[in-house]
């Protein structure tokens, strides 16, 4: 019998295959353990955030160490989970922060303005005035534990103005938005 070692610089294709498809492998479970417990992609549905956002764009939230701030833009689902099975939808929506607890948010319809704690806010992201009246009565202190949350298109979304909305526990704010990723031709961080 006449073994001979292998020469040193051999090509072995089953060793090079086994080790891509380990790298491949590998990589495919840390994008999954990452987006399962650091980020989500999400799909903005409807025109309550124009002009910031439009219907059909995708964007990475993350709530790892997140305490939410005013003017933060958030991703909520009041019922504890993002798609619901009974209905095919997902029952989830992006708004953005306007007070944190303790606040106390006023609005005036006449003029269009938003107050917290006695501050008229300056809201050049904004598409419209407020002048769509709600059913909430203001002024209102945000509870410990909640947010104040108002759609960018003021008049076109349904928000904490709504008692059906109301203030949002800060336990179903499934992350802040960070980063929108489609369409290309957008593609960067949201303010």
């Amino acid at each position: 019998m006449n073994s001979s070692p292998q020469k040193k610089g051999h090509f072995d294709f089953n060793r090079e295959l086994f080790d891509w498809a380990e790298s491949l492998v590998t990589s495919l479970v840390i994008i999954v353990l990452v987006f399962v417990f650091a980020f989500r992609l999400i799909g903005v549905a409807g025109s309550s955030m124009l002009p910031t956002l439009q219907d059909r764009n995708y964007l990475i939230v993350s709530d790892l160490g997140y305490t939410p701030e005013s003017g933060d833009i958030v991703v909520v689902t009041k019922k504890g989970f993002l798609y619901n099975p009974r209905t095919g939808h997902d029952d989830s929506f992006v708004k953005r922060v306007i007070a944190t607890e303790g606040q106390t948010v006023d609005i005036d319809y006449t003029a269009g303005v938003v107050y917290v704690d006695g501050e008229a806010l300056d809201e050049p992201y904004t598409y419209t005035l407020t002048t769509r009246r709600g059913d909430m009565q203001f002024p209102c202190t945000v509870p410990e534990g909640h947010v104040f949350l108002l759609g960018d298109n003021r008049n076109g979304s349904t928000d904490s103005r709504y008692i059906e909305v109301g203030m949002i526990d800060e336990r179903y704010i499934v992350g802040r938005v960070l980063f929108r990723i489609l369409p290309l031709n957008k593609i960067g961080p949201v303010k």
